[in-house]
């Protein structure tokens, strides 16, 4: 296998290559940019216009979908697997994939769109790098591009494998790619409906890219995630990678729940309470009337909304961030 293959393991221990381009015997090229960023591009004969870009670890301790990209960058190195697209690896924080933390300083995934100017610290640099390293890649014209962020949650979930789908004025989201997510095993998408600050809302606000936040069970350590099951979306990716993705079925999404963002709840100060068990699961349903939260100034969150769910609830986040999102089912009436 092609040292380059080991882009983790070169990773978590603080290396650079001493090789910086590879070649495999069908002339797959594999380039190493930076730390935790690789390029894997096909021989011009056999490439076929998209540009796929594959990042986890944003958060350093949900491994499962670190693990995952590392199988699929040990089979590219192999030879096993024969890319017909562009690729970009990318492991988002190093620093604290190498201690096992979600962050060190601060959450990276809450760094974009700007967010890391406004920021000091090297997590805050890293964003920045990685906003820059994602431009990069998709600079090329008259490509299809199209970028999966992997994670895994902080949280049990009663739907475990769901995705996040961003929002930008004037662009409406796609039946054909909610039909590729349920493919890959996802159970669920939530629609946004404003900007955000995490990775995939920068690559298809800024760059155009089909971008898509996956949850894919509960973050794990290093060699613990039997229970995460995440061998349709491996199948997904290798077919999307070497071009091989039967036709899918775009008018049906059956067994696809849909979600449209009704409320953010914001902890504007330490004052904040979220009257919910620090054990709640993503997607628990809430009743209509429930003090959900409270701050100062006697803010309150009450849910108003018929059939509401709460996904991402943390107290524990600095003021101004978002402490929990408030969804209620769609039909995604809008999809093109």
């Amino acid at each position: 296998m092609l040292a380059l293959g080991k882009l983790l393991e070169l990773t978590l221990a603080g290396r650079e290559p001493a090789e910086k381009t590879q070649l495999t015997v069908e002339g797959v090229r594999m380039r190493w940019l930076s730390e935790g960023a690789l390029e894997v591009r096909p021989p011009e004969a056999r490439d076929n216009g998209l540009d796929l870009l594959l990042s986890a670890g944003i958060h350093g301790n949900e491994t499962a979908p670190i693990e995952l990209l590392d199988r699929l960058l040990h089979d590219i190195a192999r030879g096993e697997l024969k890319p017909r697209a562009r690729i970009l690896f990318l492991f988002g924080n190093p620093e604290a994939m190498r201690h096992g933390e979600r962050f060190i300083e601060q959450d990276v995934n809450r760094l974009f769109n700007g967010r890391h100017e406004l920021s000091s610290g090297f997590e805050a640099l890293r964003a920045c790098e990685l906003e820059r390293l994602a431009a990069s890649f998709f600079n090329l014209p008259d490509r299809d591009r199209l970028h999966y962020d992997l994670h895994t949650a902080i949280r049990g979930s009663k739907i475990e494998q769901f995705a996040l789908y961003p929002w930008k004025e004037g662009r409406q989201h796609s039946r054909h790619e909610l039909a590729r997510l349920r493919a890959a095993g996802m159970e669920a998408v939530l629609l946004q409906n404003k900007p955000s600050i995490v990775f995939s809302s920068y690559t298809y606000d800024k760059l155009d890219a089909e971008s898509f936040t996956l949850e894919l069970g509960k973050a794990r350590p290093f060699g613990q995630n039997e229970g995460v099951n995440v061998s349709r979306l491996e199948t997904l990716l290798k077919q999307i990678i070497e071009g091989s993705e039967p036709e899918l079925a775009e008018e049906s999404l059956e067994g696809l729940q849909l979600f449209s963002v009704a409320r953010e709840i914001i902890k504007h100060s330490d004052s904040f309470h979220l009257n919910l068990p620090a054990d709640i699961e993503n997607f628990s349903e809430l009743k209509k009337g429930y003090l959900l939260a409270e701050d100062i100034a006697q803010t309150r969150w009450i849910v108003e909304e018929e059939g509401a769910r709460i996904i991402f609830p943390n107290p524990k986040v600095k003021n101004g961030l978002r402490a929990g999102i408030l969804i209620v089912p769609t039909t995604g009436e809008d999809l093109v």
